[in-house]
């Protein structure tokens, strides 16, 4: 097993989906988490470009969350997508990794996980609330690299 399938369980990475999913079910916004096992490259940098290579940058209202893990580097980066930077407050990312980092520092990562794009949600809602016509442009699943 990679250290990435050891990170979470099956039923922890279900619970991480079942909130993800809650968590947009208000909003337009869209929520991703990726986990890897290893990069060279600082951890808010790695994050962006996965974010780019996930398509997140091609929502409608450019409004993605990506939570990024580099499970061996014991690194973590969230970041948002130019529509979501433009409306919350400065310190709202570093808020909420702030929380997602006390977790983990705990063990508790799907609790992290879960806590952070719960946070996000409430969030993303304010400045994003869910249209009767919207659609989930992007996966809930986790992706790993």
């Amino acid at each position: 097993m990679s250290l990435t399938e050891d990170f979470l369980t099956p039923e922890e990475e279900k619970e991480i989906v079942q909130a993800i999913a809650l968590a947009e079910k208000n909003t337009s916004g869209e929520i991703r988490v990726h986990i890897e096992a290893h990069t060279e490259k600082p951890p808010l940098e790695r994050a962006q470009e996965v974010f780019h290579a996930l398509g997140m940058n091609n929502t409608e209202a450019r409004n993605g969350v990506l939570f990024y893990v580099g499970v061996q580097d014991h690194t973590f980066a969230i970041i948002g997508d130019e529509g979501i930077d433009k409306v919350v407050e400065a310190d709202f990312w570093d808020c909420t990794k702030d929380l997602v980092i006390a977790h983990f520092k705990n063990k508790r990562f799907k609790q992290g996980l879960v806590e952070g794009i719960l946070r996000a949600g409430e969030r993303l809602k304010l400045y994003f609330p869910y249209q009767s016509d919207d659609t989930n442009e992007l996966s809930n699943e986790i992706s790993k690299g």
